[in-house]
């Protein structure tokens, strides 16, 4: 039985996947300092919170087997996605409040354009990273995927 104050948490750093979860997840995100941190990794579908440095960006990649949504809380910039990785049809510029919707099987990326870091919620689905994943820097983040290829 979950006690009734266990469904309104504040944000602690802490992957609460398979337990029911209520976020104020605009603070969430904003507060999140690190690159990726997910809050949240059940059975079929993952959250977590991203923070893209200025002049920084998310990394050409593909999710063969994911769609992922991501919505942008705070900062711009500049969303590609394609078929491939040398062909990145789709552009669109992006900034607090755009929503990002990339099928499985297509390459996207984000890039920060702005003055501030973009500060941005991801939903996988499937899960794509381990349960409490946390990489402080973008060089955290692909070490450890390199890691698991």
């Amino acid at each position: 039985m979950y006690n009734r104050n266990s469904y309104n948490r504040n944000y602690n750093g802490n992957d609460y996947g398979s337990e029911p979860y209520v976020v104020d997840i605009q603070r969430a995100t904003l507060q999140n300092p690190n690159f990726r941190t997910a809050i949240w990794t059940g059975s079929h579908l993952q959250v977590t919170l991203m923070c893209i440095p200025v002049g920084g960006e998310i990394g050409l990649e593909v999710h063969p087997h994911v769609d992922q949504f991501l919505c942008i809380q705070d900062g711009c910039g500049c969303v590609m996605m394609g078929g491939s990785d040398t062909r990145l049809n789709y552009q669109s510029n992006v900034h607090s409040g755009s929503a990002v919707c990339v099928p499985a099987g297509t390459w996207h990326n984000i890039v920060n354009t702005g003055r501030c870091p973009i500060k941005l919620f991801s939903i996988y689905a499937p899960p794509q990273h381990p349960r409490g994943t946390i990489h402080r820097t973008k060089a955290e983040s692909d070490a450890a995927e390199a890691k698991h290829q």
